[in-house]
């Protein structure tokens, strides 16, 4: 299984960004993908979920500002961030289980600032 995320880059307070992330090697649209996020110093957190049937979840500091969403038939999973705050700058990560097994992207670069 491989993950590829693409997407991050410089923004200023208050801009968006779209994440993509795409997936190989494994049955995508029946897998739960996830979007993590570390910002420097700190833990990896987890920042959404969608289930294969496209169920969402979202961590409380996210709600409203980020959409989880994925396209089964291009194999990718995207995370849409609006209204970016400071706080938000990490290198955010796609994740996936497969048989028990936890695949992790290289994962792409968030910097929020002026």
């Amino acid at each position: 299984v491989q993950l590829v995320e693409s997407g991050g880059g410089w923004v200023q307070p208050g801009g968006s960004l779209r994440l993509s992330c795409v997936a190989s090697g494994t049955i995508f649209s029946v897998r739960t993908m996830n979007w993590y996020r570390q910002a420097p110093g700190k833990q990896r957190e987890l920042v959404a979920t969608i289930t294969g049937g496209g169920s969402t979840n979202y961590e409380d500091s996210m709600k409203g500002r980020f959409t989880i969403s994925r396209d089964n038939a291009k194999n990718t999973m995207y995370l849409q961030m609006n209204s970016l705050k400071p706080e938000d700058t990490a290198v955010y990560f796609c994740n996936t289980q497969v048989l028990g097994i936890l695949y992790w992207g290289k994962g792409t670069l968030v910097t929020v600032s002026s």
